[in-house]
C-alpha cells in the first residue's frame, strides 16, 4: 500500500505514473487523459493497492453525490483499462475478483521509496585478471553505460574477452550496488527450461517451484542489484523475455550480459567488444613499438607465463606482429597460439599458423565471422595434438562444468585410451591450456566453452557421441549411488553437499538418458542415485521431474524394488513440496512403506513413516498423524537406535499437539529442548525439514496452552534460534510460522510483527508458496487485533484461497476462527457464524483438534452477539470442558473471560468469579501477558 503522507509524490506501475493530489496520469513522462470518474477509481484502487475493494465501497466512494448501479462502475473499469492499454494489458493492472470486486494488481513503487536491501551476502564474482591487457576504455564505457541504461549487453566472438571485461565492471560496481552484485553463470546449462532457476540459484534462492519467475520478481522488485549474466547465447531465446521483464518490472535492478549476438530487447544497450589491438601490416616496427600493442603484450606475457625467463628478441617482434594479426586480436586464439611457443618457438608457430590457415585468414577481417576465425584457431590448436590426446579432447566434450579427473579417466578409457597413457594425455592438455583448472577445495577440470563446443562438433563427426555420454552417465550413475554408501545412506546428512558442482553434469546425463538416443535402464538407475542428490541440495523440482520419468519407465513390477522405494520415497517429498498435498503424495509414501516393508529395511519404513507423518499433518489428518508416529515406535523399537527414538517422541508428540492433548505433547516433545548432535538422522530427505525444530515449536506452543506464557515465549525465541543456525529454508519457515502464535497469544504485537514480516520476505525469497500464504494470514490476524478490520479480513481471505487450493489445510481453521471473529466485529453476525461453523466442521474424526475449544469459544461471542445467551452459554460450557480434557488452560481461560462477561451482564457476580478465580490462581508466570491481564482486570471489576 503506498505511502499517503505525501500524495503527490508520483506512484509508478509499469510505464505510468499517477500524481494523486494533482489528480494527473502520465504514461512514459507525457500526460494522459483519463475522465475525473476514472480516475477517481485509480486513485482509490492504488489506495489499496493489492487489495480486493467491493463494489459497493467503490461506488460509494466515486459516487458519494449521486445514487448508481454497477452498470456505471463497469462502464468507467472499461474507460479506465483502455487507458491503461489494450484490453489485455489494461486489465493485467485491474483485475475484476468475481462476487468481490475489483483490485490494482500491479506492484507500485513511490519516488521517495527506499529499496529493501537483501538480507544475505551477495554471491561471490569470478576473481578479476591480476592484470587485463587492452581493456581499460571498455570497462570504462561499459561501466558508464550500465549507469545510463540499466541493460547493457557486451557483444563480441567467442574468445575475445567479454567475461572478463564483464567481471572487471562487476567489480567495480560493487560499492554502488552496496555489494549486491550477482554473477549468473549459464555457461554449464544445457535445459533453457532452467534459465530462471538458475539466476534464482545465483542470487542464493530455493527453487521449489516449476515456474520460479513470478517468486523471482517478487524478490528483485524493491532491490538495488546488478545482475551479470554471462555466456548467454545458447539460452538467449529463453533469457530474453525473462531479462526484459525482469528489467522492466524491477527498478532498481541492472543488468549487464555477454553474448555472441544482441538479446533485441527493448532498452537493451549493446556494447560490441573489438579485438585488441594489433600492430599494423606492411609497417615496420622495432620491438618496443610492437610491445606498445595491446594484442602483442597479450601474446609475450602468455609466453612469460609458460617459459621462465623468456624475453622477446628484435629478430622475433616481426613474427609476433604477425601472428596477432593472423589472429585478429582475438585474445583466446592469441593464448593458444602463446600456448604452442615452448613446443614450436615463435618461428615455427608463426609458419604453421600461415600454412595451416592461409585459406581461412586471407583477406578475413570482414568477410569471415569471427566465430569461424576462433574455430579455425581452436582447429590449428586441436590439429597440432597427438592421437591419444585428441581423442581424450573429443571425450572431455561431453562434461558440462567442472569435472574431476577420475571423471575424465571414466570417459577417455571409453574412447580406447589406457590409464595410463589417459593421465599423461590430460596433463598434456592442461600445460597447453586446452585443459583449465578450477579453484575448489577439490581440484577441478573444465573446458573452455569455445573449446568444449568445438571438440564437441569433432565427437559427432568421429561417430563418438553416443559411446562417450554412455559413458558419462554411468560414471555419474555409479558415482552417486557410492556417495550414498559412503554417507550411510539415511543415517547422516551432508554426505552429497560437497558434491553440488557435480550437478551440471548429473542434469546433463539424465537428458542424455531418457531422450531417444539415450538408455532408459541407464537412467532410471541414475534417477534413483541423484534422488537423495537432488533433495539434499533442495532441488525439488528437478528431483520431481527425474523421478517422475523414472517411475514412468519402470518395469511393472519393478525388477529392482529397493530402486523403486527410493524412487518413490523421493518422488513422494518432492511432490508435496512443489505440487501441494496431493493424493499423489500419500500414494507414493504408502507404496514406498510396502517395498520397505518386504525389504523389512526399518531405517527406510522410518524415513517414509516421516514423510507420511509430515503429509497427513498438512492436510489436517491429525489422528491420521498420532497412528503413523505410534506405528513407528514399534520400528524404533527393533532399531534400538537413542537417536530414532528421539526422532519418533517428536512425531508423537507433534501429533498429541495438533490432536489437543496438551499435556502428552509437552512429556514426548520437552526433549528436544536438549541438543541433540544425532537428531536429525531422520530428517525427511536430508531437506531441511528437522525433526527436532517441529519438536521445539510443538514445545513453545503447548506450553502456553498448558499455562506456562514465560517459557512459551523462552522456548519460541530459543527454537527460532536454532532454526536460523541450520540454514535450512523449510526449517526456518517452519519455525517462524508456528512460534508467531506464541506471541500472538501473549499479546506481544510488536515481535508478532516482526516475525510475521520476516516469513512473508522469507517465503518470497525462497518460493516456499503455501508459507507465504500463511503469512499473509497471520498478518490478517495481527491487523484484525489492532484494530484494522477491513484489513485483516482481506489479508484473511488472500490466505484461505491459497491454503485451500494447495491443500495445505494446517491452518485454515485457525484463519477462519479468525475471519469470524473480523466479521462478528463488523456486526457481520449471520456471515461470521456461518464461517465458524464450516471451520468447526472441517476437523475429522473425533472432533477434536488443538484449537477446537478456541473456536468454540469465538462461536460463543458471535452467538452473544446475536442475543442468543442460551445457546452461546452451552457453547462456553463445552469449550472449557473440551479444554479441561485437553489440558489447555490457555484456552480455558479465554472461554472463562467470555463467559464471566456474560454472567457479569446477568447478574451472577458470584458465579463469574467462582469461574475465573481458581484458573487465575494456577498461573505462577506471565502476569503481564494479554489474557491474564484481561483476567484480572474482570476480577476487579466483579470484585467491585
Amino acid at each position: 500500500m503506498p505511502d499517503t503522507s505525501d500524495q503527490d509524490s508520483p506512484i509508478s506501475f509499469g510505464p505510468f505514473q499517477l500524481f494523486a493530489s494533482s489528480r494527473r496520469l502520465e504514461k512514459d513522462g507525457a500526460p494522459l487523459h483519463l475522465g475525473g470518474r476514472a480516475l477517481d477509481i485509480l486513485i482509490f484502487l492504488a489506495e489499496r493497492a493489492g487489495q480486493v475493494v467491493d463494489k459497493r465501497e467503490l461506488i460509494k466512494r466515486v459516487w458519494s453525490d449521486v445514487t448508481v448501479d454497477e452498470g456505471s462502475l463497469r462502464f468507467h473499469i472499461t474507460t479506465l483499462r483502455k487507458a491503461l492499454g489494450d484490453a489485455g494489458e489494461g486489465s493485467r493492472y485491474v483485475i475484476n475478483v468475481p462476487g468481490r470486486g475489483y483490485c490494482l494488481a500491479a506492484p507500485l513503487l513511490r519516488s521517495n521509496s527506499q529499496p529493501t536491501q537483501p538480507a544475505g551476502p551477495a554471491h561471490p564474482l569470478p576473481s578479476p585478471l591480476a592484470r587485463m591487457i587492452g581493456r581499460d576504455e571498455a570497462v570504462e564505457q561499459v561501466s558508464t553505460e550500465l549507469a545510463a541504461h540499466r541493460f547493457v549487453t557486451i557483444v563480441g566472438p567467442g574468445g575475445i574477452g567479454k567475461t572478463s571485461v564483464a567481471v572487471a565492471v562487476a567489480h567495480r560496481a560493487l560499492e554502488t550496488f552496496d555489494g549486491q552484485v550477482y554473477f549468473v553463470d549459464f555457461g554449464a546449462l544445457s535445459d533453457t527450461s532452467l534459465v530462471a532457476g538458475t539466476i534464482a540459484a545465483a542470487l542464493g534462492l530455493t527453487v521449489n517451484s516449476d515456474d520460479p519467475a513470478p517468486g523471482l520478481l517478487t524478490v528483485l522488485r524493491s532491490r538495488r542489484t546488478l545482475l551479470v549474466f554471462d555466456s548467454c547465447e545458447h539460452v538467449i531465446d529463453e533469457l530474453a523475455p525473462l531479462a526484459e521483464r525482469i528489467v522492466q518490472e524491477a527498478p532498481g535492478l541492472h543488468v549487464l550480459a555477454t553474448s555472441r549476438e544482441s538479446f533485441r530487447t527493448e532498452g537493451e544497450r549493446v556494447h560490441r567488444l573489438l579485438p585488441l589491438a594489433c600492430p599494423p601490416e606492411g609497417v615496420e616496427l622495432g620491438m618496443a613499438e610492437v610491445l606498445t600493442y595491446p594484442a602483442s603484450q597479450l601474446f609475450v606475457e602468455r609466453i612469460a607465463e609458460s617459459l621462465s625467463g623468456f624475453e622477446l628478441s628484435e629478430e622475433d617482434a616481426p613474427l609476433v606482429a604477425e601472428i596477432c594479426r593472423r589472429l585478429d586480436g582475438i585474445a583466446l586464439a592469441i593464448e593458444l597460439a602463446a600456448g604452442r611457443v615452448d613446443a614450436y618457438g615463435i618461428a615455427g608457430t608463426a609458419s604453421l599458423l600461415d600454412s595451416r590457415f592461409s585459406l581461412l585468414w586471407r583477406g578475413r577481417r570482414t568477410a569471415i565471422p569471427r566465430h569461424q576465425t576462433l574455430s579455425a584457431a581452436l582447429a590449428w590448436s586441436y590439429d597440432l595434438l597427438p592421437a591419444a590426446e585428441s581423442a581424450v579432447l573429443r571425450g572431455l566434450s561431453v562434461f558440462v562444468g567442472p569435472f574431476t579427473l577420475e571423471a575424465a579417466l571414466a570417459v577417455a578409457l571409453s574412447q580406447g585410451i589406457g590409464e595410463f597413457q589417459a593421465v599423461e594425455a590430460i596433463s598434456n592438455l592442461l600445460s597447453k591450456s586446452l585443459i583449465a583448472t578450477v579453484p575448489a577445495e577439490r581440484l577441478r577440470y573444465r573446458l573452455l566453452d569455445t573449446t568444449r563446443t568445438f571438440v564437441g562438433g569433432k565427437l559427432v563427426e568421429n561417430g563418438e557421441a553416443d559411446r562417450v555420454e554412455r559413458a558419462h552417465a554411468e560414471y555419474f550413475r555409479d558415482f552417486l549411488r557410492d556417495i550414498a554408501l559412503k554417507s550411510a545412506g539415511l543415517k547422516s546428512t551432508g554426505g552429497f553437499l560437497p558434491y553440488a558442482d557435480h550437478l551440471p553434469n548429473v542434469r546433463a546425463a539424465l537428458i542424455w538418458s531418457f531422450s531417444d538416443r539415450g538408455d532408459r535402464t541407464i537412467g532410471v538407475d541414475l534417477a534413483a542415485s541423484a534422488a537423495q542428490f537432488f533433495l539434499e541440495l533442495t532441488l525439488l523440482t528437478e528431483c520431481y521431474r527425474w523421478t517422475r520419468q523414472a517411475l514412468a519407465s519402470l518395469d511393472k513390477p519393478a525388477a529392482d524394488v529397493r530402486q523403486e522405494m527410493t524412487l518413490q520415497a523421493a518422488h513422494g517429498v518432492s511432490v508435496m513440496f512443489t505440487q501441494g498435498n496431493t493424493e499423489a503424495v500419500r500414494s507414493a509414501f504408502t507404496r514406498g512403506l510396502q517395498l520397505a516393508e518386504e525389504l523389512e529395511d526399518l531405517h527406510w519404513q522410518l524415513w517414509l513413516l516421516r514423510g507420511l507423518h509430515i503429509y497427513l499433518t498438512r492436510v489436517g489428518d491429525f489422528h491420521g498423524a498420532l497412528g503413523t508416529g505410534e506405528r513407528a515406535e514399534g520400528v524404533a523399537r527393533k532399531l534400538n537406535d537413542p537417536a530414532a527414538t528421539f526422532n519418533v517422541e517428536w512425531m508423537v508428540g507433534v501429533a498429541h499437539h495438533l490432536i489437543g492433548n496438551q499435556h502428552e505433547a509437552v512429556r514426548f516433545c520437552e526433549s528436544a529442548m536438549v541438543h541433540n548432535p544425532d537428531s536429525q538422522r531422520l530428517n525427511i530427505g536430508h531437506l531441511g525439514y528437522d525433526d527436532r525444530i517441529v519438536a521445539l515449536v510443538a514445545l513453545a506452543r503447548g506450553l502456553w496452552l498448558t499455562g506456562r506464557p514465560d517459557r512459551a515465549i523462552e522456548a519460541a525465541r530459543y527454537t527460532v534460534r536454532e532454526a536460523e543456525q541450520l540454514e535450512q529454508p523449510l526449517t526456518l519457515g517452519i519455525s517462524l510460522i508456528w512460534t508467531i502464535y506464541v506471541f500472538l497469544w501473549v499479546g506481544d504485537w510488536a515481535n508478532a510483527e516482526i516475525l510475521i514480516e520476516r516469513l512473508i520476505d522469507h517465503s518470497a525469497r525462497h518460493f516456499l508458496g503455501p508459507y507465504h500464504a500463511v503469512g499473509i494470514g497471520q498478518k490478517g490476524e495481527l491487523l484484525l487485533r489492532r484494530g484494522d478490520l477491513a484489513a485483516g479480513i482481506e489479508h484473511l481471505r488472500a490466505s484461505q484461497a491459497t491454503l485451500y487450493a494447495t491443500r495445505h489445510r494446517i491452518m485454515t481453521t485457525v484463519f477462519a476462527t479468525a475471519l469470524a471473529e473480523g466479521l462478528a466485529a463488523q456486526n457481520h453476525a449471520v456471515e461470521a457464524l456461518s464461517t465458524i461453523d464450516e471451520a468447526i466442521a472441517e476437523i475429522p474424526g473425533h472432533g477434536e483438534s488443538f484449537d477446537m475449544p478456541e473456536m468454540l469459544r469465538v462461536k460463543g461471542d458471535i452467538l452473544i452477539r446475536s442475543g442468543e445467551a442460551a445457546e452461546a452459554e452451552r457453547i462456553f460450557r463445552k469449550s472449557l470442558d473440551l479444554s479441561r480434557r485437553q489440558s489447555a488452560l490457555g484456552w480455558e481461560l479465554r472461554t472463562a473471560i467470555s463467559l464471566g462477561r456474560v454472567w457479569q451482564q446477568s447478574g451472577r457476580a458470584g458465579d463469574a468469579r467462582a469461574l475465573l478465580a481458581p484458573l487465575v490462581a494456577r498461573y505462577g508466570e506471565g502476569l503481564q501477558t494479554r489474557d491474564l491481564i484481561a483476567a484480572n482486570e474482570l476480577l476487579g471489576a466483579l470484585n467491585r
